[in-house]
């Protein structure tokens, strides 16, 4: 698909994967908007890339259904959605003093990772299928999962499960919109510098960078956005989950 003047959303555009992948859109002709629910962070970078923001909780039907009508009126149909708003927690199965991992805080993670995700997928499809095909195809839909989704780590019980239930809803998605000409194509990243990546000590940083084979350093945010931009360039590319990893197979802790 040809990016140039086509509408495209980012989830979680503010920063981190979602900020680079908007940019690196931008860049390439595609008029942007982010949704985040940090508005300074937001606004900043959608005034940087020429783009519009919104204030979106991926969780509430209503408020990404009107999100993505504004987009519509904005920049016309969006043809591209990016996924990458997300949440992680550590917590074990059962915690110290024999204490189970909290309910609502598991839900929470399923919620917005996997739920949200979801919501994100079909009030935007279910515009684009209205629209009129480019070509031979209307539009594309790119998740972004995690490597956690097959080695989940001890502590990531929650984190897992929704990034599991990404990559297990990409291929029935994929199905249900073939029909329509939408693509559907999940990425799981490995470990990437993040904003959440950089809260961690230094030298936690360059454990975890040592894990992975080759290259042996961090993910850069400019590669995943390089990858949304080879999906959504091939139009074979679909119901798949891709690792972007390094060859990265994560150790039980």
């Amino acid at each position: 698909m040809e990016l140039n003047g086509v509408g495209a959303i980012v989830t979680g555009g503010a920063s981190g994967l979602g900020a680079a992948t908007a940019e690196l859109l931008a860049a390439h002709g595609a008029r942007v908007t982010l949704f985040d629910m940090n508005e300074e962070l937001g606004r900043a970078q959608a005034a940087k890339i020429g783009g519009r923001f919104a204030k979106v909780n991926v969780t509430d039907e209503a408020g990404v259904a009107q999100a993505v009508a504004e987009a519509q009126a904005a920049h016309g149909v969006a043809r591209v959605l990016v996924n990458c708003a997300g949440i992680a927690i550590g917590m074990k199965t059962v915690g110290r003093e024999s204490a189970p991992h909290p309910l609502d805080a598991f839900r929470k993670v399923v919620e917005v990772n996997l739920i949200g995700t979801f919501n994100c997928i079909a009030q935007m499809a279910a515009r684009l299928s209205q629209a009129p095909p480019l070509g031979e195809e209307r539009g594309v839909i790119i998740n972004t999962a995690s490597v956690a989704a097959f080695d989940g780590q001890i502590g990531q019980a929650a984190y897992s499960a929704s990034k599991g239930g990404v990559v297990g809803m990409t291929l029935p998605i994929a199905r249900d919109l073939a029909p329509l000409g939408i693509r559907v194509v999940t990425i799981a990243p490995g470990i990437f510098w993040t904003p959440m990546m950089a809260t961690l000590p230094k030298e936690v940083q360059e454990s975890l960078a040592k894990q992975v084979p080759f290259p042996s350093r961090l993910g850069k945010p400019q590669e995943y956005a390089q990858m949304v931009l080879s999906i959504v360039a091939n139009p074979m590319l679909n119901g798949e989950t891709i690792r972007l990893d390094g060859a990265l197979r994560m150790p039980p802790r």
